[in-house]
């Protein structure tokens, strides 16, 4: 109920700070995380996005870099937007963030803070926006997370798994008759 409150929370005020969901591996972090798009697109007329930073993510990847099909194919340096310029006005979404780079962090960090980032690959230069709201999931046992990034996310909420069978075999028969016919969500529910 927390994880569900601190996402709605951030709704209504993106500069919460972003939220940091703990629990162990299935206990549907990254699916909460997914579904908070779809709540921020139900507050929001144009289209929110959500983007996730895969584990195991290049600093290229990340930041940006030269559009190399574009230098190919027109034989023209164009900058290619990383992950953290894709997710502005929407979500950022790392899966693991206890596992990302020291160095990924710290320029994760200033973007974060700053709301842009400034990009310099061969030759090129630009200032990018990078408002969003950041949502990083984590399963403790797997390490801990750096003090400077624990410190970013203004929320926190720890998920425990669900450990009763029979809640767990209710749990996977609503899922599956979801998939099978959609309804909308009331979002009033949820608090």
């Amino acid at each position: 109920a927390l994880a569900k409150r601190s996402l709605i929370y951030h709704t209504l005020d993106p500069r919460l700070g972003g939220i940091l969901l703990q629990g162990h591996r299935g206990c549907a972090k990254s699916t909460l995380a997914r579904a908070f798009t779809d709540l921020l697109q139900t507050s929001s007329q144009d289209t929110v996005p959500f983007v996730e930073v895969p584990l195991g993510t290049t600093e290229d990847r990340l930041l940006g870099s030269v559009n190399a099909g574009n230098l190919v194919e027109q034989g023209q340096w164009q900058l290619q937007q990383g992950l953290m310029a894709q997710a502005d006005g929407g979500v950022l979404y790392i899966d693991e963030v206890n596992l990302l780079p020291d160095h990924l962090t710290d320029s994760l960090l200033d973007a974060a803070v700053s709301g842009k980032q400034q990009v310099e690959r061969d030759g090129l230069s630009a200032n990018l926006k990078t408002r969003f709201i950041l949502v990083g999931s984590m399963n403790p046992e797997e390490g801990e997370l750096r003090p400077q990034l624990l410190d970013r996310f203004g929320m926190h909420a720890e998920i425990r798994t669900v450990r009763e069978p029979i809640l767990r075999v209710q749990i996977v028969e609503e899922r599956t008759s979801f998939d099978r016919d959609p309804q909308p969500v009331s979002y009033t529910h949820l608090t």
